[in-house]
């Protein structure tokens, strides 16, 4: 098999040649590796939408950083430009002090797709493809195509309360973002991607941030009619979904609305081999390897012993294995123990 084709067997529940394996579900980058997709073996590659042209001293000024000055990912970054949201200022958002729906209306949301995009993300879908990688990517959005999108425009106390005391305000603006997260998620599925990534963070460790009820009510909907939507284009696209913290009052319902793959499972607060009996037979499984402290504090031999834990208890059907936890601070070395212990399974 080929990377492409070990992807896809995994996550519709099949048997690869193999472990798949990736570092996050997006590109990530390891000091002291020039390549690390590459000299690690990764099973993924990700695209990603250009950025509009006004955005280019921005990301100019972020490149001239020194590298001991840690912003997080330039990924995440760039949105918050466009969307002139400055979390640094304070927990209000763009639309903090709208009070109505006419204030709603006011507001002009960022153009976050380039013309040329599709051609642009169709060119390099098909230079991945033509190298035999599976492809993945995500709409841009403000930290989560829905939720985070919607608490960050509006601050986080304040969007809690249209969900509660407000919900004409809600809808509407989840209406308008929604519309932007279908279409890039249009061109994504045109551009021929295998995987759709999409990513709101609606959990915490102990529990969801909202009820489920509200997440069915306000978020359920919009994100079954993207993947309708998407699906419509490309009937083989694999949908993966990722929330941090313990989502799992949602999973079914996930699964429901046409999810194939769940991200991260952090082993700290969810039980990936539970969730494996229970929904094994619908949703594969991307992540589930380390704590944060694990992937921090570590040794590479306890990442190792890591790996084979979730191995030997969760595959080879229906598991990507990756980090459950952003490595931006982990030791190299236990990155490439990870890397090494994935490659080193038998299957």
């Amino acid at each position: 098999m080929n990377a492409r084709e070990r992807v896809r067997t995994a996550l519709t529940r099949g048997r690869p040649d193999r472990f798949p394996k990736a570092l996050a579900f997006w590109e990530e980058h390891v000091p002291g590796l020039s390549d690390t997709a590459e000299q690690l073996g990764l099973d993924v590659r990700f695209v990603d939408f250009a950025a509009p042209a006004d955005q280019e001293a921005f990301l100019a000024y972020l490149r001239s950083l020194p590298p001991d000055v840690h912003l997080g990912n330039v990924r995440q970054l760039r949105p918050y430009h466009q969307w002139d949201y400055h979390p640094e200022r304070g927990p209000r958002g763009p639309l903090s002090a709208a009070a109505t729906l006419a204030d709603f209306a006011a507001y002009m949301l960022p153009q976050v797709v380039t013309p040329d995009a599709a051609d642009q993300l169709a060119a390099q879908v098909a230079a991945y493809h033509a190298r035999g990688w599976a492809v993945a990517g995500s709409p841009p959005h403000l930290g989560g195509e829905l939720f985070e999108t919607g608490y960050r425009l509006r601050g986080f106390a304040t969007f809690l309360e249209d969900l509660r005391l407000r919900p004409e305000l809600a809808h509407y603006l989840l209406d308008q973002v929604a519309a932007l997260a279908l279409h890039s998620s249009l061109i994504l599925a045109r551009a021929g991607v295998d995987i759709l990534l999409l990513d709101d963070d609606v959990a915490m460790a102990s529990g969801m941030i909202i009820s489920p009820a509200t997440w069915r009510t306000f978020f359920k909907p919009r994100m079954a009619e993207i993947i309708r939507a998407a699906r419509a284009v490309e009937p083989r696209l694999l949908v993966f979904y990722h929330s941090d913290g313990d989502f799992s009052p949602i999973i079914a319902d996930l699964a429901e609305i046409g999810v194939d793959v769940i991200n991260p499972i952090q082993p700290d607060c969810m039980d990936a081999a539970a969730i494996k009996r229970a929904h094994g037979d619908r949703l594969a499984l991307w992540g589930t390897v380390g704590t944060a402290a694990l992937w921090d504090l570590g040794t590479p031999a306890e990442i190792r012993a890591e790996v084979h834990l979730r191995a030997s208890t969760l595959g080879p059907e229906g598991l990507l294995l990756c980090p459950a936890y952003d490595i931006d601070f982990a030791p190299v070395e236990n990155v490439l123990a990870f890397a090494d212990a994935v490659d080193e399974l038998a299957i």
